[in-house]
C-alpha cells in the first residue's frame, strides 16, 4: 500500500498516529513448517530476520573528505552506506527479501562535509532544493524505518521536515513530544505485516525512540516546540498498545546507548544511555537495536524483570561499518504467533565491495562536494597538528580559541561588555586532524573541527572560570610524581571522551596531575596576577557546551549576552582566508601545561 507522505505527516502532527503497512509483504515465507510437536503434529514455523544500522553521520561512500581519500583505519575498517547495500542485497537474497526488514537507530544527515553542504551550502530547505544524499540513498536501499538521532535536529527543524518529506519510510520518535499538546510530534511506531506460507499473518511493529539530551543539546532549536521525555516511560506506554493492536513481534529502534549512563548529568531527570534499562523494565519487548554511543555489540542479552524473558539487543558499528542481524524465529501456538528465540550478529563492510547503484546514484553529489572541500582558502607557514593536542597546548587548537575571542569581541564592539575580557575554550576533537604546510583547504579545517557547533557569548566570574578548568582536567588520569608517564594512558579518565576535555584560552594555569581530581588547577593567572575570583569574563563557547553538553559547571545557567547561527567552523575559514596567511605567530600562546607537583610533565 502506498504511503502518502503529505497526509501522513498531516495525521502524525495531529493525533500522533503510527504507520502501518497491514499486508505489505505477501511472499513464501522463509521456513513455514518444522519439527513435530508432542502430540506428533507439525508445528508451523517461521523465520524473520531484522538487519539494522546506526549513527550513519552522512556516510555514503567509504570515502575521507578531510583526506580527500579512501577513508582507512589500522584495522581495515571501510564505511558507507553503499557497502551496506551490498550486505542488504546479500541478505535478502539468502533469506528472501519478503522474510528480512531494514531499520535504523538515527543520527543521519549530519557528521560529514557531504551532509553539510546539503544543509547549508545548497541546502534542501530551499525552493526546488536538491534531494538529500541520505534520503536518496536510504530510499534506493529500501529502509523500512528510521528512529531519530539527536543529531537530526543540528539543523533546525525545517530542515528535519524536509528531509522527511524527502524520505519513503518514516521517521519515528515515540518521546519527541510536542510541547504544547504533549503528543508525539513524529510517529511513534511502524507496523508491517509478513505472510509466511502457512499460518496466519506476522505482524511486526516497530517503536522508534530518541534521545532526551536533544532538549540540552539543541535547545535553541526546540525549546518551546518540543519536548523528550524518558525512553522507559514512553516505551512502557507505547509497548502494551502495540501488542494489542495485535503485534506478533516488537522491535525497539532506539538512539540511546546501553551504559545506564548521562554525559549531562542531573541536567535533565532521564538517562541518555537508557536501551539496556528499557529493555529491563519494560515487558513485551523483543529485541533493541540500539544507537548513540558509537560502540559495537554483536549480542547483548538482558532479562526483564517483570516477565524474566530475555531481549536480545546489538548496536553495528557507525558510520555504517556494520550492519546488525536479528534473526527472529517463531513458532505457531493456539493460532498465534509466538516469539521461540531471537539471536543477534554483526556482518562487516569490509568484506564487500560498494553497491555500483548507490555510488552511481551518489556520484554527482559526492563531486560537488569533493571539489567544494578542496578549496584554497589561504597557505599556512608551518604544519598544525592535533597529534599531541590532548595533553599538549597544542597551537591548532589555539586557532580555534583565537577565531572565537575575534568573532566575539567584534560582536560585542559598542555594547555594555565591551570593556570584559573575553576568553574562549576548545576540544582536541581530532587525534589526526592536520593543516599542512602550505595551501590550506576548507577540508584541512573541515578537519580541525568537524562539528557543526555555533558560538555563543556566556557571563563567568573568575570564579566559576576555575572551576569550569578543575571539571575539565578531571580528564586526565591521576599519575604519581615518580610514575611513568604513558601518553595512552594518561588521558580519558572515567572513559571522558576527548571532546569533553576544554582548554580554555586567555588565561595561565598548570594542571597538576599528581594530585585528586578536583584539586588540579594550579598557578591560575590573567594578564600574570592570580585570577581573581569576582572578576567577570565574557566565555566564547560553542553551543553545545553552551547547553549543557558534557555537564561542565556553571555556563549551562550563566547568563547568555550573545549568540549565532554560522557555524565556527565557518569562521575558522573565513578567518583563514581573511589573514590569506596562517602563520601561529598570529594566534599559538602557551596557555597551560601538565605538572607534577609543580614539575612539568613534558
Amino acid at each position: 500500500m502506498p504511503l502518502n507522505r503529505r497526509k501522513f505527516l498531516e495525521k502524525s502532527a495531529v493525533t500522533g498516529a503510527g504507520v502501518a503497512l497491514a499486508g505489505a509483504v505477501g511472499a513464501p515465507a522463509a521456513q513455514a513448517a518444522g519439527n513435530k510437536g508432542p502430540k506428533g503434529k507439525p508445528v508451523k514455523r517461521y523465520s524473520l530476520t531484522v538487519m539494522g544500522t546506526t549513527d550513519l553521520h552522512g556516510h555514503v561512500f567509504n570515502w575521507d573528505y578531510f583526506k580527500n581519500a579512501e577513508y582507512t583505519d589500522t584495522k581495515g575498517n571501510a564505511q558507507g552506506l553503499a557497502r551496506i547495500s551490498t550486505l542488504v542485497n546479500q541478505v535478502r537474497q539468502e533469506r528472501g527479501r519478503h522474510n528480512t526488514m531494514l531499520l535504523d537507530a538515527g543520527d543521519t544527515i549530519q557528521g560529514t562535509p557531504l551532509t553539510y553542504y546539503y544543509a547549508k551550502v545548497d541546502p534542501i530547505t530551499a525552493k526546488g532544493g536538491p534531494v538529500h544524499p541520505m534520503a536518496a540513498a536510504m530510499n534506493a536501499i529500501g529502509y523500512d524505518a528510521v528512529a531519530l538521532g539527536n543529531h537530526e535536529f543540528n539543523y533546525g527543524i525545517e530542515t528535519l521536515r524536509k528531509f522527511e518529506e524527502q524520505c519513503r519510510f518514516p521517521l519515528l520518535g515515540a518521546n519527541a513530544l510536542d510541547a504544547k499538546t504533549q503528543k508525539p510530534a513524529f510517529p511513534p511506531y511502524f507496523m508491517k505485516t509478513f505472510r509466511p506460507a502457512a499460518g496466519p499473518p506476522v505482524k511486526v511493529a516497530v517503536l522508534g525512540l530518541t534521545n532526551p539530551g536533544i532538549a540540552i543539546w539543541d535547545k535553541a532549536y526546540v525549546e518551546g516546540k518540543l519536548t523528550f521525555p524518558g525512553l522507559e516511560e514512553q516505551a512502557a506506554k507505547w509497548v502494551p498498545k502495540l501488542r494489542s493492536m495485535g503485534a506478533d513481534v516488537v522491535i525497539v529502534s532506539a538512539h540511546s546507548g546501553s551504559s545506564g549512563t548521562s554525559s549531562y548529568g542531573d541536567q535533565l531527570p532521564y538517562v541518555e544511555n537508557s536501551a539496556a534499562l528499557v529493555a529491563q523494565q519494560v515487558p513485551g519487548i523483543d529485541a533493541i537495536l540500539v544507537g548513540h554511543a558509537h560502540v559495537e555489540i554483536p549480542e547483548l542479552k538482558v532479562t526483564n524483570t517483570a516477565t524474566g524473558k530475555t531481549v536480545v539487543l546489538s548496536e553495528p558499528l557507525c558510520y555504517a561499518e556494520r550492519l546488525s542481524l536479528f534473526d527472529i524465529e517463531l513458532v505457531l501456538e493456539k493460532g498465534c504467533w509466538k516469539v521461540e528465540s531471537v539471536a543477534a550478529s554483526l556482518l562487516d563492510s569490509k568484506t564487500v565491495a560498494d553497491d555500483p547503484k548507490i555510488t552511481k546514484l551518489l556520484k554527482d553529489d559526492h563531486d560537488v562536494v569533493v571539489e567544494y572541500v578542496n578549496q584554497v582558502v589561504g597557505t599556512a607557514t608551518e604544519t598544525l597538528t592535533t597529534v599531541e593536542a590532548r595533553y599538549k597546548d597544542a597551537p591548532i587548537i589555539d586557532l580555534i580559541t583565537k577565531v572565537q575571542e575575534d568573532v566575539v569581541k567584534a560582536a560585542l564592539a559598542g555594547t555594555e561588555y565591551a570593556s570584559l575580557p573575553v576568553i574562549a575554550q576548545a576540544s582536541p576533537f581530532s587525534r589526526t586532524s592536520e593543516i599542512p604546510a602550505g595551501d590550506v583547504t576548507i577540508r584541512d579545517l573541515s578537519s580541525l573541527y568537524v562539528y557543526d557547533n555555533t558560538l555563543v557569548a556566556k557571563l563567568l566570574t573568575g570564579a566559576q572560570v576555575k572551576a569550569y578548568l578543575e571539571y575539565s582536567a578531571e580528564y586526565f588520569v591521576q599519575t604519581a610524581a615518580g610514575a611513568a608517564v604513558d601518553v595512552e594512558k594518561l588521558t580519558n579518565a572515567n572513559s571522558r571522551p576527548d571532546y569533553n576535555y576544554d582548554y580554555v584560552s586567555g588565561l595561565s594555569y598548570d594542571i597538576d596531575i599528581a594530585q585528586a581530581a578536583g584539586a588540579r588547577i594550579k598557578n591560575l593567572t590573567y594578564n600574570g596576577a592570580a585570577l581573581d575570583d569576582a572578576e567577570q569574563f565574557v566565555f566564547a563557547v560553542n553551543n553545545y557546551r553552551a547547553n549543557g553538553g558534557g555537564a561542565f559547571p556553571h555556563v549551562a545557567s550563566a547568563t547568555e549576552i550573545w549568540s549565532e547561527s554560522t557555524e565556527i567552523r565557518t569562521r575558522i575559514a573565513e578567518w583563514v582566508t581573511a589573514k590569506g596567511v596562517l602563520d601561529p605567530a598570529d594566534f599559538a600562546s602557551v596557555d597551560w601545561k601538565l605538572t607534577r607537583e609543580g614539575t612539568p610533565v613534558f
